[in-house]
């Protein structure tokens, strides 16, 4: 019988090999010339797997090629190293070191990955804010999180008045001429050294605010990992190569974003970036770039998917092998509209800012399963528990738990997700199917009792919004004398569509149990979300209880 010793080490052969099996495939492991390699090494030893190891490695093996493509042109990797290093080395100077925190505050373009960068380089802690922050919310988490500087882009400091006034201010992108007093990213590039830095102390810091679908957002922290076991376990799953083109639509800002980000940098991906978000754009910029990669939220394929007949019928997309989603739920009947459209490309990856992510559902799972969010990859763990913190039956739905590598070390103000055994909570419940995938019922905190009945609202909305005519779905709960609760619908219908509230009800009672059936249907020109498109429900609730209040 082996030791615990012995069991120990062949894991970690395991490890081993299954790593340097799957960065072959994707071509980040190959020959590669002595000096070049020794450089490499040497990088990655003393820098650990941190952005900063990144761009200096691809700035070695591939300094030629493009690592940005914005609205400002186009940036090689030497060039972004350089540049990072320049800013990393003007921060030092503003008396910005390790451990101190600088907020971000922009879209997607060159000003957000080179503060990103030299904040990885100088080992301080990069705070990324919403863009679509009101001035309140900006100005709590700022004094919640205390960055020393703010880099953000001009469009958004009228939002500033209230920030504390020591807090140093950094335009990253600005249209024309930038005030005579600002000091902007491009200033500190072009008075700092382009030079190496030393390795900083601790490891790279990066913090990404939870959605706030339920209130003020928290700041997840985490630092880069160990090793690449979890790169590796990604590439398994989704098939990322070296030299491809990766449209990052999803806000950099947001998990999904920055994760993209974050590969870019070991497969030296070029990315093309657009501060805002446009459906025909997207389409125009995969086909004129050749993109092989689209990172993107499911409500943007689902604008892109409503593009006008003769405007889609445009687009091919030939270049296209990945469309990788995640963000919010993605509903089974989009997927696959996508993919009878654009092929089997879609990637769906289920996670949460806190655990990271617990499961990806291939083009094949999404066909066998419309709705799935898949299967945990390697390294990660995905376990349903009940209340009493016990496995739930085969089939049956329980609290989603992960644990992993990637999950956050706790909140910044404080406090963490819960935890069993290690494993984190998502916030979600869900099940798994006899083939071992898995599907997201809904929030833990969303579940509704109407009349006795346990009801989580993804299972209706999905089944609605299969309706003809219905564009999109929420539901949430009611205070109700009767039944406690009862589920009202708020329904944003397709363009020149006509469905009745008796027609939803009569759909819903054909297919799932009558207390699944809503008793009360809004009428909305569209539903409210946050910029990766996750529906607000605590607004959907606040309209009803001022409704309610004004009866």
């Amino acid at each position: 019988m082996a030791s615990t010793g012995q069991t120990d080490v062949r894991a970690a052969v395991s490890d081993l090999l299954f790593e340097g099996r799957v960065l072959r495939r994707a071509g980040i492991v190959g020959p590669m010339r002595p000096d070049k390699a020794l450089r490499v090494g040497s990088t990655f030893l003393r820098w650990g797997a941190s952005p900063a190891t990144g761009v200096t490695v691809a700035a070695i093996e591939h300094p030629h090629e493009i690592a940005i493509l914005d609205e400002r042109g186009s940036l090689t990797w030497r060039r972004l190293h350089e540049r990072s290093n320049a800013l990393a080395h003007s921060f030092e100077a503003l008396g910005i070191g390790a451990g101190d925190g600088i907020g971000v505050m922009a879209r997607n373009h060159r000003g957000f990955l080179e503060a990103t960068l030299a904040a990885a380089k100088l080992g301080a802690s990069a705070l990324y804010l919403n863009t679509m922050f009101a001035g309140p919310q900006l100005v709590e988490v700022m004094k919640r999180e205390g960055p020393k500087a703010l880099v953000y882009d001009e469009e958004f400091g009228d939002l500033l008045a209230g920030v504390e006034p020591s807090v140093k201010r950094i335009i990253a992108w600005h249209d024309g001429a930038p005030p005579a007093e600002a000091t902007t990213v491009e200033q500190l590039i072009a008075a700092g050294d382009p030079s190496d830095l030393a390795p900083p102390p601790g490891k790279a810091r990066f913090v990404i605010l939870t959605s706030g679908t339920t209130g003020t957002p928290k700041g997840a922290q985490r630092t880069s990992p160990d090793g690449l076991m979890t790169l590796a376990s990604l590439l398994d799953m989704i098939p990322y190569r070296r030299g491809s083109t990766m449209m990052i639509a999803a806000p950099l800002f947001h998990s999904w974003g920055f994760l993209h980000f974050v590969i870019s940098l070991p497969t030296t991906s070029t990315m093309v970036l657009r501060r805002r978000f446009d459906p025909e754009g997207t389409l125009a910029a995969i086909e004129r770039t050749r993109a092989d990669v689209l990172a993107v939220v499911p409500v943007m394929i689902q604008r892109i998917l409503g593009l006008p007949e003769e405007t889609l019928g445009r687009y091919k997309l030939p270049s296209l092998k990945i469309a990788a989603l995640s963000g919010s739920a993605l509903p089974g009947e989009l997927a696959t509209l996508w993919m009878d459209r654009f092929g089997d490309n879609i990637y769906n990856l289920y996670g949460s800012t806190e655990v990271s992510f617990a499961t990806i559902a291939t083009p094949a799972d999404l066909r066998a399963a419309p709705g799935t969010a898949g299967r945990p990859p390697r390294g990660t763990t995905v376990r349903l528990f009940d209340e009493d913190g016990k496995d739930v039956a085969p089939g049956e739905v329980g609290r989603i738990f992960v644990g992993n590598d990637m999950k956050m070390e706790g909140y910044t103000g404080g406090g963490n997700k819960e935890a069993i055994e290690g494993l984190l909570s998502s916030g979600d419940v869900g099940h798994f199917d006899p083939d071992g995938r898995l599907f997201v019922d809904g929030r833990d905190d969303e579940m509704i009792v109407s009349g006795g009945e346990n009801v989580f609202p993804r299972e209706v909305e999905d089944l609605l919004a299969d309706l003809d005519g219905i564009a999109e779905v929420a539901i949430i709960g009611v205070a109700d004398e009767k039944f406690g609760q009862r589920l009202k619908a708020f329904v944003v219908l397709e363009e020149g569509a006509s469905v009745t509230e008796a027609e939803l009800g009569a759909h819903v009672k054909a297919n799932l149990a009558s207390y699944k059936t809503p008793r009360e249907v809004e009428f909305l020109d569209e539903l409210p979300r946050n910029a990766t498109g996750k529906v607000l429900k605590r607004e959907l609730k606040a309209r009803e209880t001022s409704s309610r209040d004004a009866q």
